[in-house]
C-alpha cells in the first residue's frame, strides 16, 4: 500500500529560509514559511501531512527538504529541481514579534500549477484526503491562477478547505488587489483563521478585532473562523452564532512568536479532525473548547522556544492538561 494512501491533509504554499537578524548584526538562517512550518505542525499534531510544492536541489532547498521528512511530512515532489530557495530576511522587535522582507523571484516553491494541485490531490492517488489547506505567500494575487482554481476544485470535489489569512502586506505593490484576491480565496474556506492584525490589514468594518472577525465572516460562506489575539487570547466562531474563547490563565515567558500562528493552526486542524468536524455539523459546546483549547497549547508551547518548534499532539495536550486556561462559550443566539 502507498504512503500517500494514509495522505489526510494536503498543503501547498511557501518554503523559504529565514535569515534572523542577531543582536550582533549577522543573520542566522533558519527554515521556514508559514506554509512549510504548518506542514512541519501537522505532521507532529498526528496528521498525515502531503506538501504539493517542490523544493530546490540548493543547500537551503536539501536542508528543507530533509527536515520536512524527518518530520514525517510526505512530498508530492520527490526530486529538487534547479530554482533557488526563497529567502526572507527578518527583524524581531523587542517583543519577539517578526517583520519579513521576501525574496521570491523566480523560486522553487512557486515551480508548480493548478493541474498538477489537483491530480496530487485526485481521491485516487490520496483516497484518504479530507483537507486542503493553504495560507501565508500563496495569498500573493500574483499567485492566482495556481492557488484559487485549485481550492475552487477542491472544495467542489468534497475536500474541506483550510485558508490561513496571514498578509504580508508589507511585500505586495497593490495593496487593493491583495485584499480582493485573499477575499476570493476565502470564499472557497470551510475554516478560516486570522489574527487581530490581518483583519486591520484587510481593513475589515468594525469596533474591535471580534466585530471585525464576525463582520468578515457574514461576508464569505466558512463554517468556522478562528480569531487569534497573541498575549489576549483566541476566539473560535461558527456559522450558527456559536463562540468559544480561550486564554492562557498564566503569563508566558516568551522568547518569539515565529510559527506562533502555523502551531495554532495545525493543533486547531488537527483537533477539528478528531473530533470528526465535516464542514457542515455544528460542533458541539464540549467538541469547540476541546479544538480551541487544544490549537492555543499548541501556539503557547511554540512561543517559549526560538525560532518555529511546532509541538507534537501529545505535548499540546499535556499542556491544555496542566496549564488549564481562561475560557467561555457564548451559544447560538445568545449576547
Amino acid at each position: 500500500m502507498s504512503a500517500l494512501s494514509s495522505v489526510q491533509i494536503a498543503v501547498a504554499g511557501e518554503a523559504l529560509i529565514d535569515l534572523i537578524a542577531r543582536p550582533d548584526g549577522a543573520f542566522e538562517p533558519c527554515l521556514g514559511g508559514a506554509v512549510y512550518n504548518l506542514c512541519r505542525a501537522l505532521s507532529l499534531q498526528g496528521l498525515s501531512t502531503l506538501y504539493l510544492n517542490p523544493f530546490s536541489k540548493d543547500r537551503f532547498g536539501r536542508a528543507l527538504c530533509q527536515q520536512m521528512l524527518d518530520d514525517g511530512v510526505l512530498l508530492s515532489h520527490a526530486e529538487p529541481i534547479a530554482e533557488p530557495t526563497s529567502l526572507a530576511v527578518v527583524s524581531l522587535d523587542a517583543s519577539g514579534h517578526p517583520d519579513y522582507a521576501f525574496y521570491r523571484a523566480g523560486v522553487a516553491d512557486r515551480q508548480v500549477n493548478a493541474a498538477q494541485l489537483n491530480a496530487a490531490c485526485d481521491t485516487a492517488l490520496v483516497p484518504g484526503l479530507q483537507w486542503v489547506c493553504t495560507g501565508g505567500l500563496a495569498l500573493d494575487p500574483q499567485d492566482a491562477e495556481v492557488y484559487l482554481p485549485w481550492l475552487k476544485t477542491q472544495r467542489a470535489a468534497g475536500q474541506l478547505v483550510a485558508v490561513d489569512a496571514n498578509l504580508r502586506p508589507s511585500v505586495m505593490p497593490d495593496l487593493v488587489a491583495y485584499r480582493s484576491h485573499i477575499l476570493s480565496l476565502l470564499n472557497h474556506a470551510h475554516l478560516v483563521k486570522v489574527s487581530d492584525e490581518d483583519l486591520q490589514h484587510l481593513q475589515v468594518p468594525g469596533a474591535d478585532p471580534l466585530s471585525q472577525a464576525r463582520h468578515l465572516m457574514a461576508q464569505i460562506p466558512a463554517s468556522l473562523m478562528a480569531l487569534t489575539l497573541g498575549a489576549d487570547g483566541a476566539y473560535l466562531l461558527s456559522r450558527n452564532g456559536a463562540s468559544w474563547f480561550a486564554q492562557e490563565a498564566q503569563s508566558l515567558q516568551v522568547i518569539d512568536t515565529v510559527g506562533a500562528g502555523d502551531s495554532f493552526l495545525a493543533g486547531l486542524l488537527a483537533a477539528l479532525t478528531r473530533v470528526g468536524f465535516d464542514g457542515q455539523q455544528a460542533l458541539s459546546a464540549a467538541a469547540g473548547e476541546q479544538v480551541l483549547r487544544h490549537a492555543l497549547a499548541s501556539a503557547s508551547l511554540c512561543v517559549q522556544a526560538r525560532g518555529c518548534v511546532p509541538p507534537s499532539e501529545a505535548a499540546s495536550r499535556e499542556w491544555a492538561t496542566q496549564h488549564p486556561a481562561t475560557t467561555r462559550f457564548q451559544a447560538p443566539g445568545k449576547s
